[in-house]
This record gives C-alpha cells, sequence and structure tokens, in this order.
C-alpha cells in the first residue's frame, strides 16, 4: 500500500520529535535545517500509519540495516517498506514482498545532468515529450524505486538501470508539484 503526505508544515516539530523513537529522532536531530528535519520525521509518522492500519501494528517501528544500507523493520521480517521524500512530500510503501519508492519534485531538470544518468531511448523520450520534466522525473523514480527495491545500481552505470526491467511493475501517481513510483518484482 502506498501513503503520500505533503502537508510536511501542519505537525508540531517539538511534539513529533517527542513521539518518534530514539533512532529516528536522533537521525532527524543529524539534519541542520528545520525542513529536513520535518521531511524525516513526517515519513517515520507516515510508516507509523502504514503499519499500523494495514498490520495493526501500533509500536514505534525500529530499523535494521543489511550490508548494503537497507532497512528492514526489526522484528518484523515478513514486512517490507521503502520510504522517500523530497521538498514537496513524503511517500511511503509497505508490502508483504519487497518494495521500492521514490517520490520527487516536477522541476526543471538539466538537460547536461539527465545525458548522464539516462540513456540514449531515454534521452529521446525525454526531449520528445511535451512536459520533459515530468518524463525526466518519472524515469529517475523509476530508477530509484528500482535501486531500493533491489540494492543494484549496474556497477554505478544508472543509465543503464532500467535496460532490462521485465521482472519489475512499476506504479507512477502524478500530482501537481511532484511524482512518486513504486517498483515490485512481478510474481
Amino acid at each position: 500500500m502506498i501513503y503520500i503526505d505533503d502537508h510536511i508544515d501542519d505537525f508540531d516539530l517539538q511534539e513529533a520529535l517527542a513521539t518518534v523513537s530514539a533512532q529516528r529522532r536522533e537521525q532527524a536531530l543529524r539534519y541542520r535545517f528545520e525542513r529536513d528535519q520535518r521531511l524525516c520525521l513526517a515519513a517515520y509518522r507516515l510508516l507509523r500509519q502504514a503499519l499500523t492500519t494495514e498490520y495493526g501494528i501500533n509500536e514505534l517501528p525500529q530499523f535494521i540495516y543489511d550490508s548494503k544500507g537497507k532497512p528492514a523493520l526489526a522484528g518484523h521480517p515478513d514486512i517490507h517498506f521503502s520510504m522517500s521524500h523530497c521538498s514537496a512530500a513524503v511517500a511511503c510503501a509497505v508490502s508483504d514482498r519487497p518494495i521500492g519508492i521514490d517520490i520527487e519534485t516536477l522541476e526543471h531538470y538539466s538537460e547536461e545532468v539527465a545525458s548522464h544518468v539516462m540513456n540514449d531511448d531515454e534521452m529521446r523520450r525525454i526531449l520528445e515529450s511535451p512536459y520533459p520534466n515530468a518524463a525526466f522525473t518519472r524515469l529517475w523514480t523509476m530508477k530509484e524505486s528500482l535501486f531500493k527495491l533491489t540494492g543494484d545500481d549496474c556497477g554505478g552505470n544508472i543509465a543503464r538501470m532500467l535496460e532490462d526491467v521485465t521482472r519489475f511493475w512499476f506504479t507512477t501517481t502524478v500530482q501537481v508539484s511532484y511524482l512518486c513510483t513504486t517498483c515490485e518484482f512481478i510474481e
């Protein structure tokens, strides 16, 4: 299930810090800017909401990390999740199967940057699109969600990441200011 929250300023920061795990509080406070602290806390709060709604879990989630740094829920190896945030919103996906999610704002993109992270076919699709920033953002969120699912970045060659995606299912949600994509294995 996918959860998105774009009301990042609608909670009291100090109150939120008091209602999350010590692990997440420490992580949030490592951020220098309040906006980043809010995004970190909002993503965690969204995960809590998802766990309560989907699985009836009311405890504060604690994370453990695998050798690649991918988080998992301590005590709940059968529940998979992924979180992401951008300046406009946070997103969280929970599932009984591995899942990856990425959310990004729909802003102007740099063609120079895009040429380093997209292959020739992807660049063609971006340049031919009536909305190149949305086309770029969709492809970028597909790559990020795939990476969060698998942990494989094609040996650092990001441009190649979507060359063979026949094993994966992507779902994209588009809003006025952001775009969110999830990636799952096809059964």
